[in-house]
């Protein structure tokens, strides 16, 4: 097992493009991730700050995701390559309003699409945990090994209620 970085992975049955938008558009992103961001766009660079709302795609995981609501969130744009790949600096499960994260390194989440025979394969990956403080590095890794899975259903979803809209 490598403790340092986490890969998912599912077939989307949508469009390059229309994963793209949902997962390169601030708004849309926030729709079904959980977070309302201060910033409807993305741009490589940029610092954008927001706050953890219950997603708006799948009702059992907005309850998992409301004692959270309100917290600050912070992404890092890192990169972003149009319709192929787009990545994000983040301090991982920084949910302990006691701690300072800023002094912590960041992860690095990256989205990768590719065009599959029946629809997009999207990738999300996350590496960086090896550099994290060793009392916090082995939840963190856990709480995301859970939760990029969930994200990625949550992909799926908010793709299929667009589609139906």
């Amino acid at each position: 097992m490598n403790s340092d970085r986490i890969e998912k992975r599912n077939l989307l049955h949508a469009s390059r493009h229309r994963v793209w938008r949902a997962v390169s558009d601030a708004r849309a992103f926030g729709t079904w991730f959980g977070v309302a961001f201060d910033t409807a766009g993305f741009v490589a660079g940029a610092q954008l700050k927001g706050k953890i709302v219950p997603t708006a795609v799948d009702e059992e995981v907005a309850r998992m995701q409301a004692p959270y609501a309100g917290k600050e969130f912070l992404f890092v744009v890192d990169r972003i390559e149009p319709e192929h790949r787009i990545s994000f600096r983040w301090h991982p499960f920084a949910i302990d309003e006691a701690v300072d994260y800023a002094q912590e390194p960041m992860t690095l989440i990256e989205f990768e699409l590719k065009e599959a025979t029946e629809g997009t394969q999207l990738t999300i990956t996350e590496s960086g945990f090896d550099r994290l403080p060793a009392a916090r590095r082995a939840v963190a890794y856990a709480a995301n090994e859970q939760g990029w899975a969930k994200q990625l259903e949550l992909v799926e979803k908010y793709l299929l209620q667009e589609a139906a809209a």
